[in-house]
């Protein structure tokens, strides 16, 4: 019985260690308006989560004036006083390249904007995070506009980072946050061919071993999203997004092939869209199997386990793809 003791108290010891650092889960949220179904709704609450990562608005160049202004800001159905809001803002990284910004004003007016948001649907924030896809020519702006940010909100700022940015920090410069949530996903380029846009194991090995260097705090975000990438004559020339591909198969006007593509054997406009004999779409998305692979790929590399595995995107079309159980497997991985 002495011998049996210590070990039944390490066993415990060691299940309650596992518990107390397992990362929590939270979800983008992705829509411009704010309404969750009842699929989403039981997911967020089988899962104990708290937090929703919300895209607030984008800041793009107005076509008139070549200054920034927001764009397709968020419009809420419902109210959200149950969870944890964090306002994301999506920046394109040509409003750092454009000799017209002033990276104070543009800080002020986006914090304005998300006070703005908040005061009409009674939210309360203590977070904003950055999304921009920034380079090594946009730097100097971008880490100066984070800086400028920090110092007007006055509140904690996060910012996504893309692998490229990890491996070349030296170069794309590190930005200025209290964390960043690294994007395991969208690492190919969208083509004509038979590779998955979405992940690619062979370019994911490329970056992987950059993560123990990179000095910035990261969280990671997954994904469960899927697209179709529409090809015409060896040329992309859009992505269908949240398209049913059953509907597809069945449908008179395609054929399947033997990648599981699909080809336009007589014109027609499908759900809006005009597909022209000799079309082409190629599916694209996350297996069960490969998001428990990308995410044990993560824990294996990283410098330092993260709290929060952040599932891009909250849709009940997403998480129609997946197992229900799906999310708590992702923690056995870290």
């Amino acid at each position: 019985m002495k011998k049996i003791l210590p070990l039944i108290f390490f066993s415990v010891f060691l299940f309650s260690c596992q518990n107390k650092d397992k990362p929590r889960l939270s979800f983008y949220y992705w829509k411009t308006n704010f309404q969750l179904s009842e699929k989403e709704n039981q997911t967020l609450s089988a899962n104990k989560v708290t937090k929703i990562y919300i895209r607030y608005f984008d800041v793009d160049l107005h076509p008139d004036t070549g200054f920034p202004y927001p764009v397709s800001p968020i419009h809420f159905e419902q109210k959200i006083n149950s969870f944890q809001v964090i306002p994301v803002v999506y920046i394109k990284n040509k409003v750092f390249k454009s000799l017209e910004i002033n990276t104070r004003d543009l800080a002020q007016k986006i914090v304005d904007f998300i006070g703005q948001i908040n005061r009409t649907n009674q939210i309360s924030t203590t977070e904003i995070q950055i999304d921009c896809d920034w380079t090594e020519s946009t730097k100097e702006r971008y880490l100066s506009f984070l800086k400028e940010l920090k110092e007007v909100s006055k509140k904690k700022l996060s910012a996504t980072i893309r692998l490229h940015q990890v491996k070349y920090f030296k170069k794309t410069g590190i930005p200025t946050v209290d964390y960043g949530v690294l994007m395991f996903y969208n690492m190919g380029a969208i083509a004509p061919n038979p590779k998955n846009s979405i992940y690619d194991s062979e370019i994911a090995q490329r970056y992987l071993s950059s993560l123990k260097k990179y000095p910035l705090k990261l969280n990671v975000a997954l994904p469960i999203f899927s697209w179709a990438i529409h090809i015409r004559n060896e040329k992309v020339i859009g992505l269908r997004n949240k398209i049913n591909w059953y509907d597809f198969e069945k449908d008179k006007h395609f054929i399947s092939l033997k990648n599981n593509w699909l080809e336009v054997v007589s014109s027609n406009f499908k759900h809006g869209v005009f597909y022209r004999k000799g079309d082409k779409l190629k599916p694209e998305s996350v297996s069960d199997g490969i998001l428990l692979q990308m995410a044990q790929e993560l824990n294996e590399n990283l410098r330092v386990k993260p709290t929060e595995i952040i599932v891009y995107d909250l849709d009940e079309f997403n998480l129609n793809h997946y197992e229900d159980n799906i999310f708590e497997k992702l923690y056995t991985c870290f």
